[in-house]
């Protein structure tokens, strides 16, 4: 085998070992969160942000990695994204208080946009009868990282000093630069022209404003002066950012290309999606901790927990290239809306069996598959729609309504669960009706989901275009994943 050959071999487990790293962030934290004011000297509403530093940092970066990918080079724009991760897990990994804890955890989230950024790559580089496959698998490498970073992190949590997390996260980051600087081309298709800073600026402000009262509005208030504050602000950004894309001639994101059937109706699944995923995520490790004094907690330690949810990461990988192949067979449509029935069930599910340990397994692996075929098909829909010089922009844009998504779904849980509660031993509680509410809630957002994506409009497949046409031609004539 040539060494051409070798290396197109590892474009596509390379991509997705980045992702699958830069996934693992978003939980590498949890299994300290209860110990972080000891550990860094601080108030536990100051340790909270070492999470919301994480998830602002993200939604910031992902779309304006992937505007200055599409400009400059989605290689260039992955290994700056990479750099930060090892860059902030280095930091935290030297912090003893909360400041550079938070600045660490900050420039973990900047490499958000390593998982669009992998797509737009495959989507270059990629022969058309692996794109599919690769992309799925890229795309749900998001969900994997998240699912498989608990067991890990409660691991390494539970058996060595805490900054062992970050120094491990950190040698695995330098690992993917490595990686990816050997493997990973550069892609020849870029949109060339002038980076709309105040764009950026525009999009920056109304996202951290939203996110921020989303995450914070618990705490300080629902009707709060800083709660509805950061709300009015957010409204009044994005709408002046709205105002601003549509008239400049280099936006940071195509609103046009955004206002298309196919991409709007797809990104608002996705954001609906987004909001029914992570119900699992909070819901199923309350239940598996929960003192069994409860009636229903199973009295699970953190690492049984974070093994329960680690198959559906696994579950999810092997989902991808079912989700690739529906897609080329009956259209990213359909594989969407059977993600979304599967996530659906899986909660229906849940909200009936959770008085085992082998029962919320199933309940995870039901809900992972239906993850791993949605997030596959997800990107598919985007980039048939898209011209191929705004891809790396359309799926972080894509991404972030996800990301939005379990940010809203979080903050609503967090309610629910805060109301609806049982005393014990002097403390309060959350009861096994409220946890039964967030997942029938988790249904609901996923059959809202397939009804949104039921009207997705259907286009024809067309034929692959030939080797050598790939730089011109649309997802839909490379890969036939075009609605049929």
């Amino acid at each position: 085998m040539s060494a051409s050959s070798v290396r197109a071999g590892a474009v596509v487990p390379v991509l997705a070992s980045a992702g699958i790293t830069v996934a693992l962030m978003q939980t590498l934290v949890i299994p300290l969160v209860p110990e972080l004011p000891r550990l860094l000297h601080a108030s536990a509403a100051g340790t909270a942000w070492a999470i919301t530093a994480t998830l602002l940092a993200a939604a910031v970066a992902t779309p304006i990695m992937g505007r200055l990918g599409d400009m400059y080079g989605k290689r260039r724009m992955l290994l700056i994204s990479v750099g930060m991760l090892v860059a902030g897990s280095v930091v935290a990994a030297l912090s003893s208080s909360l400041v550079p804890m938070i600045a660490g955890r900050a420039l973990q989230g900047l490499a958000a946009g390593v998982i669009p950024l992998g797509i737009s790559i495959m989507r270059d580089e990629l022969p058309s009868e692996k794109i599919g496959t690769a992309v799925a698998q890229m795309s749900a490498s998001l969900g994997v990282g998240g699912a498989l970073g608990l067991p890990a992190a409660a691991l390494l949590a539970e058996n060595f000093d805490w900054h062992t997390l970050f120094w491990v996260s950190a040698a695995l980051g330098v690992i993917v630069f490595g990686l990816i600087l050997r493997f990973v081309p550069e892609s020849s298709v870029r949109s060339g022209g002038r980076f709309d800073l105040l764009g950026g600026i525009g999009l920056s402000v109304g996202l951290i404003s939203l996110l921020l009262a989303i995450s914070q509005g618990a705490s300080w208030g629902w009707t709060g002066g800083r709660t509805l504050g950061l709300f009015a602000l957010a409204v009044v950004a994005l709408l002046a950012w709205g105002w601003w894309e549509r008239r400049t001639t280099e936006p940071l994101v195509d609103l046009r290309t955004t206002a298309r059937p196919q991409v709007l109706l797809t990104n608002l699944a996705s954001m609906v999606f987004g909001f029914a995923m992570f119900a699992m995520s909070l819901v199923l490790p309350q239940l598996l901790q929960m003192p069994k004094a409860t009636g229903f907690g199973l009295g699970q330690s953190m690492l049984t927990s974070g093994l329960v949810m680690g198959p559906s990461g696994l579950i999810m990988l092997v989902a991808a290239p079912f989700s690739a192949k529906i897609s080329s067979t009956r259209g990213p449509k359909v594989t969407l809306m059977l993600g979304a029935l599967v996530v659906a069930a899986g909660y229906g599910v849940g909200s009936v069996l959770m008085s085992s340990v082998w029962e919320l397994v199933l309940v995870s692996l039901l809900i992972g598959t239906g993850i791993g075929l949605a997030y596959g098909a997800m990107p598919a829909l985007i980039m048939s729609a898209v011209p191929v010089s705004e891809t790396a922009a359309a799926n972080s844009f894509n991404t972030l309504m996800r990301s939005i998504g379990t940010s809203v779904s979080s903050a609503v849980a967090g309610v629910i669960l805060a109301n609806l509660t049982i005393s014990l031993g002097g403390y309060t509680l959350p009861s096994q009706s409220g946890f039964r509410v967030v997942l029938l809630i988790g249904a609901g957002a996923a059959l809202t989901a397939l009804v949104v994506a039921s009207f997705i409009p259907a286009r024809r497949s067309a034929a692959p275009a030939p080797a050598g046409a790939f730089a011109d031609s649309s997802l839909e004539d490379r890969v036939g994943l075009a609605d049929s």
